[in-house]
């Protein structure tokens, strides 16, 4: 039976209904009454693991799940050992450079050397800097990342941006995109490699409802 760790939060509603449309059903996690965190598909073909979207591939990686949906932004983060299946094609939204309005820095090499820059995507954040040659403090947040610049504590962000209105909301102001970021459908890598499963059966099906 091949297992299915499931992302909570944005991305869970449009999983589960890319899955139903290739005959597995785990709509009971919408249940908001339901409180199980593994459940069967009624076929009793797969499985599923509900889990925190930034764990997905932890469970992927090491074997609990053979096959994962997450968003791009955290296989980034993350790099970690799993095989990057299909592109989903939704959950869109990309990492960027944010800072406030009233701030003179409209790109990223602008930002002062040695300065702050507050985010939750920390790996991330160093490679950028790190490729265009400017030493930055980053800042790291696990929330309200937006309060970094608002408060002082820092001269930009590094954040996911979907439809920009929270930056608006809160003063500050788009300048760069790092890169876009959609669910993939990841996958244990030997199991993968090997077929175990029926797994590349079920791949092939979702790749082509997304092609």
């Amino acid at each position: 039976m091949i297992t299915i760790a499931l992302p909570k939060g944005a991305l869970l509603k449009d999983t589960i209904e890319l899955f139903k449309q290739v005959g597995l059903d785990f709509s009971l996690f919408l249940d908001k009454t339901n409180r199980q965190l593994q459940i069967t598909d009624p076929t009793n073909t797969a499985k599923a693991l509900l889990v925190r979207a930034q764990d997905v591939p932890v469970y992927v990686e090491y074997g609990q799940a053979q096959l994962g949906v997450v968003g791009y932004d955290v296989l980034r983060e993350k790099q970690p050992n799993v095989a990057n299946v299909t592109d989903l094609k939704f959950g869109y939204c990309r990492l960027s450079v944010a800072v406030p309005k009233s701030s003179k820095y409209r790109r990223s090499q602008e930002l002062p050397p040695h300065g702050r820059v507050a985010s939750k995507f920390v790996n991330c954040a160093k490679e950028h800097f790190r490729n265009i040659d400017l030493p930055i403090e980053i800042v790291p947040l696990s929330g309200s990342v937006e309060l970094g610049p608002i408060t002082g504590m820092s001269e930009a962000i590094v954040d996911l941006v979907s439809t920009g209105r929270t930056l608006k909301d809160n003063g500050l102001l788009e300048i760069e995109i790092l890169y876009e970021s959609t669910a993939r459908l990841i996958a244990h890598p030997l199991s993968y490699r090997l077929k175990r499963d029926s797994i590349d059966d079920l791949v092939a099906k979702v790749a082509n409802l997304v092609d």
